[in-house]
């Protein structure tokens, strides 16, 4: 009798044991938003992250960094290393990077105002790995592979981190273009940004018209600028690339994108004649809603994400080419490596456990999604053709037209959370919940900067300048670097060459963009508050009470009740605070509102000039520690040191402790979602400050 084995010969397992899988597609590029603290803490965070699965990386830059400013800079007060990594020079970009071997890495970098000067400094550590490895400089160069997202015009409209006037703005965009096409073929120049758009309320419909707006704005500029000629415009077209947010809608989400497919399609084909397919694919990278994660019951964010990588990743013929997700406790602050692995994690089990790469698209057919994607592209041809009217995207920022549409938008959003039409679970329904022991400790569920981060690099980077500056030949090369640089900018030739030069030579991140802002000078663009529609009729029943709140104190006090709200330092996520300005005006509040990148003497003086009765401080990037006692100081020095000030924005729970006890009236987290009942709040503290019962 023959021994009984478990091993199966091939020719005896049944069909339907083992049946035969398809050929799985290659999943996206795999990215976490990640960077803070130091260039070397940053570089540790990466190499653990690449050895955990990660597939490219997504650099996140300090505040101080994106908007041009070295770390000892007065603006950079409280920013450096919040947000990112304080790059300051070609030596930060080498330590960044330490051990990571850019010709074979995919690197997105948001970067705006300051792309150019970014990439520069990667190229040149890039060639420098090349030579200390023996390889070929030139070629690593062009092996180089990754996006600078540089989308200027959403910085207009939303996140703020913009430097210079559209025109000079789109002069760098277009400089980087050129560049990009003849010497790093696979670099994306320029990422168009629907992802901002979104946070900073835009329908879906205004998310595909604006982006496309934008990308014929660029498209436009770099054909009309003669430095690639018509016969490889197609090679330009294929160099765009877009990053698009997914919300938690995900069946809109994903027609949305399908729709983004068929509109790109078209604009690239009629408008500039790209015959080859593959040049006039739509290629785009996702990072999914940030601004729709929820401070309270935070544990709810993992299915948010979930449903929101579903959007852009189900469907296979608008499918993302590189994603990347948020932690779930990013509504509470900086994420821990843990927390980032724990996304990561969700890609690779989508990725490697599903099965959703063996098949063609899943919709190919569907009369409901093809319904849906008729009536997103029907809406955003008609908002495109309006943006044109205006003169295109340019126009249609300097005039105000497309943040006032925002800004109202938002507006609308916000009112439907707060009635309770948009249902937000655990924020404004099914608010029980048992304890949760992910944050059981608040203070160790996030990540903390070290305090002494900042003096660390202000203190390195005065060295660097003054160690470069020893030598005659390293400061003179440096001088001369930036004169080349003006004498370019002044000129119209392409900056690309004096920025490699600069960053060569040693020049700073506040040195290069001080010399173009000499050159160009900066830029203020329109808030959108002041045109914007706030509540569409007379308003709740809880509105038109605290707007007789509102009057009956203004009699009580003899004058009209004046807010001012303002953004001190580089935070330029103005969402919340023009939100919060727009329903102040509707509560009866006169409000002063002169939008972002203030230094905290600049709020004292205006506080003071316009008498207000109440100033609220509106910070994202976590440097309320240092601005707010700076603007409380301010105030009493003024002899303003009676009108209250309250706090809002991202503040973990111990911070908010030690600003009630420097004296902020009160402290406004993502919880409070219900800007009627903040009014109530406003018009309380302004009545408890002048003594009213």
């Amino acid at each position: 009798m023959a021994e009984p084995t478990d091993v199966q010969s091939p020719d005896l397992v049944p069909e339907a044991a083992a049946p035969a899988r398809p050929e799985r597609d290659r999943p996206w590029v795999m990215r976490t938003y990640a960077g803070h603290s130091s260039a070397a803490a940053s570089n540790e965070l990466y190499r653990r992250n690449l050895a955990k699965g990660q597939t490219g990386l997504s650099v996140a830059f300090d505040l101080p960094t994106q908007t041009g400013y070295d770390p000892d800079h007065p603006l950079a007060r409280g920013e450096v290393g919040k947000v990112g990594v304080p790059i300051s020079h070609v030596g930060d970009m080498r330590a960044l990077f330490d051990q990571i071997p850019l010709a074979q890495m995919n690197t997105s970098m948001t970067i705006n105002a300051t792309a150019m000067w970014l990439l520069a400094l990667y190229q040149v550590v890039a060639e420098e790995q090349a030579e200390d490895t023996g390889a070929d400089p030139r070629e690593a160069v062009r092996a180089l592979a990754g996006t600078t997202q540089n989308d200027i015009i959403k910085e207009y409209l939303s996140r703020g981190t913009y430097v210079f006037a559209p025109g000079p703005s789109l002069r760098l965009i277009t400089d980087m273009v050129a560049y990009t096409v003849s010497d790093l073929p696979k670099w994306n120049p320029i990422n168009i940004c629907s992802y901002h758009l979104q946070e900073a309320g835009a329908t879906p419909v205004q998310e595909l018209a604006y982006s496309i707006c934008t990308a014929i704005a660029v498209l436009d500029a770099v054909r009309d600028s003669g430095q690639v000629p018509a016969e490889r415009f197609g090679e330009v077209v294929a160099r765009i690339s877009f990053f698009v947010n997914a919300g938690v809608r995900f069946v809109e989400e994903m027609c949305k994108m399908r729709a983004f497919v068929q509109l790109w399609d078209e604009l690239t084909r009629e408008r500039y004649g790209v015959t080859d397919p593959k040049q006039r694919r739509f290629r785009y990278g996702v990072q999914v809603n940030s601004l729709g994660l929820t401070e309270a019951q935070p544990e709810n964010n993992v299915q948010r994400i979930v449903l929101e990588m579903l959007a852009v990743t189900l469907s296979k013929d608008a499918r993302a080419r590189a994603v990347q997700l948020p932690a779930w406790n990013e509504a509470l602050g900086l994420p821990r490596p843990w927390d980032q692995q724990w996304s990561l994690r969700m890609q690779q089990v989508l990725a490697f456990e599903s099965d959703l790469l063996e098949y063609d698209d899943l919709f190919a057919g569907s009369t409901v999604v093809e319904a849906k994607v008729a009536e997103l592209v029907s809406g955003a041809r008609a908002e495109i053709e309006r943006v044109q009217e205006l003169g295109g995207a340019v126009p249609a920022v300097e005039s105000g037209y497309m943040k006032s549409a925002l800004v109202a938008s938002h507006s609308l959003r916000r009112q439907r959370i707060e009635t309770g039409e948009d249902v937000v679970v655990g924020v404004n329904r099914f608010e029980t919940t048992e304890p949760n022991p992910l944050t059981a400790d608040l203070d160790s569920a996030i990540q903390t900067v070290d305090h002494d981060v900042e003096v660390r690099a202000a203190d390195a980077v005065r060295e660097w300048r003054e160690r470069r500056d020893a030598d005659p030949q390293a400061r003179d090369r440096a001088q001369a670097a930036l004169a080349a640089l003006t004498a370019d900018a002044r000129s119209g030739t392409n900056l690309m060459a004096a920025s490699l030069e600069a960053a060569r030579a040693g020049v700073t991140t506040g040195e290069w963009s001080q010399a173009l802002r000499a050159e160009f000078g900066e830029f203020r663009a329109p808030t959108g508050v002041s045109g914007s529609v706030g509540v569409t009729d007379g308003g709740s029943a809880e509105l038109r009470a605290v707007r007789e709140e509102v009057r009956r104190t203004g009699a009580e006090l003899g004058e009209r009740l004046r807010v001012l709200v303002a953004k001190p330092g580089l935070d330029g996520h103005s969402n919340g605070a023009e939100q919060v300005a727009v329903r102040a005006r509707d509560a009866g509040f006169e409000v002063v509102y002169q939008g972002i990148r203030l230094t905290p003497e600049q709020i004292v003086a205006a506080a003071v000039a316009e008498d207000v009765h109440l100033v609220g401080i509106s910070i994202l990037s976590g440097s309320h520690m240092e601005l707010v006692p700076e603007i409380l100081d301010g105030l009493r020095e003024a002899g303003a040191g009676d009108v209250p000030v309250i706090v809002g924005g991202i503040i973990p729970d111990s911070d908010a402790r030690a600003l009630r006890e420097r004296g902020v009236a009160a402290v406004f987290t993502p919880k409070d979602f219900g800007l009627t009942d903040i009014m109530g709040r406003f018009v309380a503290i302004v009545r408890a400050s002048r003594g009213l019962g």
